[in-house]
């Protein structure tokens, strides 16, 4: 491909110009008030900051075959106000699911936040926590056998 044919293409990240500097900044520190990574839960939890608590959105049998170390389970679609009871107001609490092909994480944090919790979503889920190679732990269901 020549010069003069590279040229005569337009551009697409340069198609819609970007946001003055200003706005990208609040843009994108509204972004992190919202979500974080699993990076920072992982730096977090090592540090055994007390100030976030992890909230596994997905099915107990998701749950069961591995999630993040000291997360509780507490799927979306079973978020109410008596199933949240006994949750910390004081904490941030740090939603997540499968990964990018899964929203139960999000949809587990606006239920949160409906019910006046402080909420942020880990981006990627235990996808990305298993992409970074972070300790997963499981829980061993036993089935009781019938006599």
């Amino acid at each position: 491909m020549t010069t003069q044919q590279t040229e005569a293409r337009p551009s697409r990240v340069l198609e819609t110009p970007p946001a003055e500097p200003k706005n990208a900044q609040v843009h994108f520190l509204s972004r992190l008030a919202f979500e974080t990574d699993p990076s920072d839960v992982y730096n977090d939890l090592t540090n055994k900051v007390t100030g976030i608590l992890v909230i596994d959105a997905r099915t107990p049998e998701a749950y069961a075959k591995g999630h993040v170390p000291g997360a509780i389970n507490l799927p979306w679609r079973k978020i109410d106000s008596s199933t949240t009871s006994q949750l910390p107001r004081d904490k941030v609490l740090v939603t997540y699911c499968d990964g990018v092909f899964c929203n139960a994480s999000t949809k587990a944090a606006a239920r949160l936040a409906s019910l006046g919790f402080r909420v942020k979503e880990m981006l990627d889920g235990m996808s990305g926590w298993k992409t970074e190679a972070y300790p997963v732990e499981e829980t061993i269901v036993q089935l009781s056998k019938k006599r």
